[in-house]
């Protein structure tokens, strides 16, 4: 009992400054992403091919980098030209909303910035419940996880609002089911936007980042 009534206070006081959060980031204008995924799925490949297809649509944004450890992913991302900051996060298996409200001034710093992207920490089960204050939760799953993924992380797929298929160039070397995968998703979240991606060919990926414009478009509708 004790146990849960901390964790249910730990988790109000996220929401509580993950809304301050959303009502910051809405106020000036910017878009933005939480993704999420199991370690070694290619969130920061994505987010490096997104770069050049966001940059010839004329699409600011940046990058805040959880990790446990290093600043290996954020030095990748800059070298597209994109501004990165670097959350090491210890031992802690996610981001929280605590955390994105110090790297905010940093945001707000950037120059002309339209969309705030969230890589959080590799993991399938603790993102799922913590609200950074972003506009969508985006999942990335890959064909050398097994096709069942989304059955065995329920959470973290109704969490989301986009769930992207990376590495669909080895899909053939493997015994992904594409389709099985598709169906599993949407049984845990029939409102899922799907995608498939190869970050080494860069198939899908511009049918991703023109889908992530339109919900900056859209959100400044709002």
């Amino acid at each position: 009992m004790h146990e849960i009534l901390i964790e249910e206070k730990i988790l109000a006081r996220n929401d509580e400054i993950a809304a301050r959060n959303r009502n910051a980031l809405k106020e000036r204008g910017i878009y933005s992403i939480n993704i999420v995924s199991a370690p070694g799925a290619g969130k920061t490949s994505l987010i490096e091919r997104m770069a050049g297809e966001l940059k010839n649509m004329g699409l600011r944004f940046a990058v805040v980098e959880g990790d446990l450890e290093g600043d290996f992913d954020s030095k990748r991302i800059e070298r597209h030209g994109v501004p990165a900051l670097q959350i090491t996060t210890g031992r802690a298996c996610h981001l929280d909303a605590h955390q994105i409200s110090h790297a905010l001034p940093w945001v707000f710093g950037q120059d002309s910035i339209e969309l705030l992207v969230i890589e959080n920490v590799g993991n399938m089960v603790c993102p799922a419940e913590y609200d950074l204050g972003e506009d969508i939760m985006v999942t990335v799953m890959s064909t050398t996880e097994g096709d069942d993924k989304p059955l065995k992380y329920p959470a973290i797929f109704s969490a989301s609002g986009a769930l992207v298929i990376n590495k669909t160039d080895l899909a053939p070397h493997t015994d992904f089911d594409m389709n099985r995968a598709r169906e599993n998703a949407l049984k845990v979240n029939p409102y899922l936007k799907i995608f498939e991606t190869s970050c080494r060919t860069g198939s899908g990926v511009g049918a991703w980042a023109t889908y992530l414009a339109g919900l900056v478009k859209d959100g400044k509708k709002k």
